[in-house]
């Protein structure tokens, strides 16, 4: 090339990119190239005519045997034996074996085919045969290439083990690990009978807002955005509660959201800020009925999904039938933790028993800031949460804690409130809902100090709210459990992120 030629515009970074391909990149572009310049582009096909899957013919084989199918889905691997071969065929259900000849199929299409890539997309039209070993099989008849694949799959024996890589490409991830596809299927599953579950029993699904004026209805950190067109800032949905309970003023009496909520916070094995939750609400009704609610929802669905009330997790033996264990949240402390706090009179006397137990480093401000109902519920989690192996309600929580909730009869410090937990993990928080205006807007109040004090997660002050309650809400029992944790323990998946498609991730450099 002499001085006075030029480049042109952007092909010295088409070849920077062509030089960055690896081997295999490189060799099934010059096919797609090949194909393409012959007419035969694979991704100018529109349609295949899809007439069984993998599942269906192998478990009717009997209807099946030598008729004639249209299948389609991944090429997993290609076993050439000379004038004939075999292919792993991978779609939806599983994987079905293809047998295919230079004699059926013509030479020239044969030998063209074993230039096909794993990875490649294909349909095929064959009848249905068993082999001399006993594998049931597609017998082609006619194979086309549906989409030609330029990146190479996982290597076979080693698979896609690296978690980063398994949720950043989740894709790979369905395509080479089978029990990822089956969780998958089986958290629709879960969904599907928790919805069936509450629709039996009357409850109304809802759609409630994802942007609001106000963050509230649980403790928590928000997203903040804002809307240009109304020039006004806004948050995503922490929890549904406060929208629910209005259709409760309005008359629904039994109502469900089950969609994501979105709270700011730490990412780890049980936490992502983007979750699936399902908040419900029921008229004439407390906190005892969310507990008869919960544990047979869970026991129903567990026996749907895995055929039985006991699963495995994590090598633990869970036995999720009802009745659960039923724990006040003082005798937990006092059986895990050795410490009494029915004998504490005062919040003075709790920050003293706080600083010898060393809960001062447990607590969210400072100690002088500290209720005696901040100090119990920060020795629950030191102490006694970690034993909660087996499905535990724990009753009774603080009122200092619990805005939302009703006061238990004759003990103002307390609330009709509990909290559900399976292999030291909650799944579920639910409440007897107070519904008296005036104690909800003091509670409030209360929790605006707590902001003044530094907590970005107390709660904000929703007035409309606060006036619906004025125009009168029943005796309600409300309940959120969180869909994912559920669904970790039905399919034995170590962390959150096994069980959402997408997980919240930091961009690579």
């Amino acid at each position: 090339m002499n001085q006075e030629q030029t480049v042109p515009e952007g092909q010295n970074q088409e070849a920077d990119e062509l030089r960055n391909l690896s081997e295999q990149q490189r060799v099934r572009r010059e096919k797609l190239a090949k194909l393409q310049s012959e007419g035969r582009d694979p991704f100018a096909v529109l349609t295949w005519n899809q007439t069984h899957h993998s599942k269906q013919i192998k478990d009717a084989f009997a209807e099946h045997e030598n008729k004639d199918v249209s299948v389609a889905g991944r090429i997993m691997s290609f076993r050439d034996i000379g004038k004939a071969g075999f292919i792993d065929l991978q779609d939806r259900d599983g994987r079905i074996q293809v047998y295919l000849n230079a004699e059926g199929l013509g030479a020239e299409i044969y030998a063209d085919i074993k230039t096909w890539d794993v990875g490649d997309i294909v349909g095929v039209e064959g009848y249905v045969f068993k082999t001399k070993r006993g594998e049931i099989s597609v017998h082609a008849n006619r194979m086309v290439l549906l989409t030609k694949s330029l990146e190479p799959l996982p290597e076979k024996f080693h698979g896609l083990r690296d978690p980063e890589i398994r949720y950043r490409r989740r894709y790979l991830d369905l395509i080479m690990n089978t029990q990822v596809m089956d969780t998958f299927k089986k958290r629709t599953q879960i969904i599907k009978c928790i919805r069936d579950y509450l629709d039996e029993r009357e409850y109304i699904e809802v759609d409630t807002p994802i942007l609001s004026t106000i963050a509230s209805g649980a403790a928590a950190r928000p997203f903040v955005t804002k809307s240009n067109a109304l020039n006004l800032q806004l948050y995503l949905r922490i929890a549904t509660e406060l929208y629910l309970k209005r259709c409760i003023v309005g008359g629904m009496e039994r109502v469900y959201d089950m969609g994501k909520n979105f709270r700011n916070e730490g990412i780890d094995i049980r936490h992502n800020p983007e979750f699936t939750m399902i908040e419900l609400y029921q008229a004439y009704a407390d906190y005892n009925d969310m507990m008869e609610l919960l544990e047979n929802l869970v026991a129903y669905t567990a026996l749907k999904v895995c055929g039985s009330t006991t699963v495995t997790y994590q090598g633990t033996e869970l036995n999720l039938a009802p009745p659960w264990r039923r724990l006040t949240m003082m005798d937990a402390v006092k059986e895990y933790g050795n410490i009494d706090f029915s004998a504490v009179k005062d919040d003075a006397e709790a920050q003293v028993l706080a600083k010898k137990h060393g809960l001062d480093h447990e607590l969210k401000k400072k100690l002088k800031d500290c209720t005696k109902g901040d100090i119990l519920n920060a020795a629950f989690e030191k102490f006694a949460e970690e034993h909660l192996i087996q499905p535990t309600f724990i009753l009774d929580y603080p009122a200092d804690i619990s805005p939302l909730t009703k006061q238990k009869p004759g003990d103002p410090t307390m609330t009709e409130r509990f909290e559900a937990f399976i292999f030291a993990r909650e799944i579920a928080n639910a409440y007897s809902e107070l519904n008296d205006p005036i104690v909800q807007l003091d509670r409030f109040t209360q929790q605006a100090r707590e902001r003044e004090l530094g907590d970005d997660e107390a709660y904000m002050l929703d007035e409309d709210f606060v006036a619906s309650l004025e125009v009168g809400m029943p005796p309600t029992g409300g309940m959120g459990i969180g869909i994912d944790r559920l669904i970790m323990f039905l399919t034995d998946a170590y962390s959150i992120r096994d069980v959402i498609l997408f997980p919240t991730m930091k961009p690579q450099s």
